[in-house]
């Protein structure tokens, strides 16, 4: 089956790419979760919008994207989160959580680029991957705080 990707999968492609995969993984988890759709003739000018889309996403180019790395795994993000007795959190962490907490320490980064492995959801400190580029990955030591 051939499917033009509208978001990130990972390990098959990136948005606009054009991806040939198995049948069933298609028509049972890529396109019902809108990840893909099915490639036609008028696929190309998609794939196109969907390019432009994402480098307007995307940092410029390798070098700032090094920089970026840099400063994000040489301080913690500190987040504030609502928290019962014990430490248990209302509700989890999501990736725009975390990115709006990068955001209030003057750096911006993608939600969708926030890779978050395991669910956060009690109070501590945890580690976060971010796909700045497609060569490179930074990991954010993340602070879970109790709102005061």
């Amino acid at each position: 089956m051939r499917l033009i990707l509208t978001q990130e999968v990972t390990g098959l492609g990136a948005p606009g790419d054009v991806v040939d995969v198995k049948d069933g993984y298609g028509r049972n988890f890529l396109l019902p979760r809108q990840l893909a759709t099915v490639f036609s003739r008028g696929g190309a000018k998609q794939v196109e919008q969907i390019r432009a889309a994402r480098a307007s996403r995307e940092v410029a180019n390798l070098d700032d994207a090094q920089a970026l790395k840099a400063s994000l795994e040489g301080n913690p993000v500190r987040l504030t989160a609502r928290s019962g007795p014990g430490g248990r959190l209302f509700g989890a962490v999501t990736p725009a959580d975390v990115a709006h907490a990068v955001a209030e320490q003057g750096r911006t980064i993608d939600r969708r680029k926030v890779e978050i492995r395991n669910p956060i959801r009690s109070l501590g400190t945890y580690t976060v991957s971010v796909r700045l580029h497609p060569e490179v990955s930074a990991t954010l030591d993340l602070e879970v705080v109790p709102e005061a």
